[in-house]
């Protein structure tokens, strides 16, 4: 449950780093170098959020899978 709710901020930070690195093509220098490496961390953070929400998810340290297993039990 985890790993699908850490899509959402995944896709926000690709698209912000696809942004960034767009922006960066179009500057000179310093500040197009500098704007290519931030497109990377930001590439890589999008990338390890779903590996930490697969790591959650598969570890079952779940907080939303719990809250949901509680909530439909049979037992009241």
């Amino acid at each position: 449950m985890c790993f699908l709710f850490s899509i959402v901020p995944a896709t926000f930070w690709a698209i912000l780093a696809y942004l960034v690195l767009y922006a960066s093509t179009k500057l000179d220098g310093l500040a197009k170098t500098l704007g290519q490496g931030l497109a990377i961390w930001a590439f890589i953070i999008a990338a390890f959020i779903p590996m930490a929400g697969a790591y959650v998810t598969l570890s079952d340290l779940c907080p939303i899978g719990a809250m949901v297993s509680t909530m439909f039990s049979e037992t009241p």
